[in-house]
């Protein structure tokens, strides 16, 4: 057992001080058969201690239904038998990219204050999920050192009742080990941010010096703490990939820790966001309220481990200035796990129109005056059909679909008339009454940072003819989980490739097994499944042009693979190579 404390300078572990080299590493972005090498790798960088946030929305999908909440129990335990400490941030927001930044789409009031419409399910499921961490707590032979109150809550808010009511919660659920906050070193952020009596920590990318200045301004005392330090960052669907230098990055570690502070690597090991968990932000610069920029499936986040896990430049560059800061040598990083021996094309045999795809597997069909939103469908990641008519006969006017989140596939009487999009809501083409009009509209993934978290998706302003209302809409939503089974799907024969969207389902043949690129030349936008396991999202816009495939995936021989195209599908068939 052991005591770990905040001194009034430094961390103090059984009243010796020690410095936090920790790597943010989260372990619902890592196959859990690929835990214990991605904390090897931690460990061969230098660092002494894992993060990890904790996403409510993956283990709460609907009210009161938990999944696999032990998983974090478990990745806590792989952590102490790699000889790693961990510090735990279980929100219940986290940002971190993901979508709706970890709160539930079905979360209701008003979210990250005091109302008690929010207060009651965040404590049902505090309630779930605090026993795996205050088991293994350090002061009980575990590896948790330290827990977060909250998330960056000063970039958001300022309602302290609510940060209060949090850190008591954690304290009476049984949290012993020191609380933290952690904000962007900018007066307002901690101001709003930070709690009395706890630990307030900093989160940046540069200027280490001058960001604790600030956090001294208003924390006079206690250890200093960079709880972010962005050593990479991430990529928006139709962007530039972001990378840094590897230099730059070791530099501004090492001034980190020549001010005496303890790191938290962001992201050490970044990983994947697999099943359309990818989170979007908003630009228009600081006050995030402008165009939607969907985030990729890959969380590579040019991390110093990439995304099959193994080191690149800035991996060697961090662990030199890291080494200074440690007793002894180094460990040496263990072999990285085996790559697909031979490219393998994928052979599809079956197709299925989404409307059957939707008949099979998607939910109840709702009918209204006014469209439902994709909450009001129970639909968190997946799509949802909006079927309207328009009445006539009438002359053809302008369809507008108002308050469009995020993306729309449509057509008029059968046949494709267009893409709308959040910027662009009119269809090209008039559309003349009578006419049957169905839009198909996906979500790119909620907002995980800024004031416009918690948005709602779907159609949200109405379907317009001219300025005319269309009302008598019906809705049927069709939740990508459910798509992890489609033994109940009716295929057809496949011959050389419909090029329509749809469900294609097909098999691939692995000799030497082990970690890939999944690649979708020519096909549009959709997701890849793999023997049941949801690759995530792909899309030609790019920067990614393939999907990470965990080697634990596949298997030897004949493997399963089902691509949920909206868009063209292309005659290629994916092709699966070496990561």
């Amino acid at each position: 057992m052991n005591d770990f404390t905040v001194g009034d300078t430094e961390f103090l572990l059984d009243g010796r001080p020690v410095r936090l080299l920790s790597g943010a590493l989260h372990y619902f972005r890592v196959h859990e058969a690929q835990w214990g090498h991605r904390l090897a790798m931690l460990r061969a960088m230098g660092l002494n201690c894992v993060e990890t946030y904790v996403p409510w929305n993956l283990h709460e999908p609907r009210p009161g239904e938990f999944r696999d909440v032990a998983a974090l129990g478990r990745f806590l335990d792989a952590a102490r038998e790699a000889g790693l400490w961990a510090i735990v941030r279980p929100g219940p927001y986290i940002c971190a990219e993901w979508e709706n930044g970890g709160l539930p789409h079905w979360v209701p009031g008003h979210a990250r204050t005091r109302d008690e419409r929010f207060l009651r399910p965040v404590q049902d499921w505090f309630r779930q999920l605090l026993p795996g961490i205050v088991s293994r707590q350090v002061d009980r032979g575990g590896p948790v050192i330290m827990v977060q109150v909250e998330n960056e809550y000063g970039s958001y808010g300022s309602d302290a009742t609510y940060l209060r009511w949090l850190a008591e919660l954690l304290r009476a659920e049984g949290v012993t080990v020191p609380l933290f906050t952690s904000d962007g070193p900018e007066d307002h952020m901690l101001t709003g941010g930070s709690v009395p009596g706890v630990l307030a920590t900093v989160n940046f990318g540069s200027d280490a010096r001058e960001a604790f200045r600030t956090l001294r301004r208003h924390q006079p005392g206690g250890p200093l703490m960079c709880m972010e330090f962005w050593c990479g960052w991430f990529d928006h669907w139709g962007a530039e990939h972001v990378v840094r230098d590897p230099e730059d990055a070791a530099a501004v570690l090492r001034e980190i820790l020549e001010c005496g502070a303890s790191v938290n690597v962001y992201m050490a090991h970044g990983g994947t966001s697999f099943a359309g968990w990818a989170g979007a932000n908003r630009g228009g610069g600081e006050l995030h309220d402008g165009p939607l920029e969907p985030d990729v499936t890959s969380y590579d986040y040019d991390a110093p481990i990439d995304e099959a896990g193994r080191p690149t430049a800035k991996f060697w560059a961090l662990r030199e200035v890291l080494a200074e800061y440690t007793e002894g040598p180094l460990p040496e990083p263990p072999p990285p796990p085996a790559s697909l021996a031979a490219p393998a094309e994928a052979r599809l045999t079956g197709w299925t129109p989404l409307d059957a795809v939707l008949e099979a597997r998607g939910g109840a069909e709702v009918s209204g005056p006014v469209p439902p939103t994709f909450e009001e469908l129970g639909v968190d990641r997946g799509v949802v059909r909006y079927e309207v008519t328009v009445p006539g006969p009438r002359q053809p006017y302008p369809l507008i679909a108002r308050g469009l989140r995020d993306i729309a596939v449509v057509y008029v009487d059968g046949e494709r008339a267009g893409v709308l999009t959040e910027e662009d809501e009119r269809l090209k083409e008039p559309v003349a009454g009578h006419a049957r009009v169905e839009l198909w509209v996906e979500s790119l993934g909620r907002v995980n940072y800024g004031p416009r978290c918690g948005e709602a998706k779907g159609i949200t302003g109405g379907i317009l003819h001219e300025r005319q209302y269309l009302h008598d809409v019906r809705a049927r939503g069709l939740r990508l989980d459910d798509l992890d089974d489609v033994s109940d799907v009716p295929f057809q024969g496949l011959d050389g490739g419909t090029g329509a969207p749809g469900l294609y389902r097909g098999s691939v043949t692995v000799r030497g097994a082990g970690d890939a690129l999944l690649e979708l030349p020519g096909w549009t936008r959709g997701f890849v499944w793999v023997n049941g396991f949801d690759l995530g999202r792909y899309w030609s816009a790019g920067p990614q042009r393939a999907l990470f495939v965990p080697g634990p995936v596949l298997r030897e021989g004949e493997n399963e693979v089902w691509v949920l195209e909206f868009e063209n599908a292309a005659a290629q068939a994916p092709v699966l190579r070496s990561a």
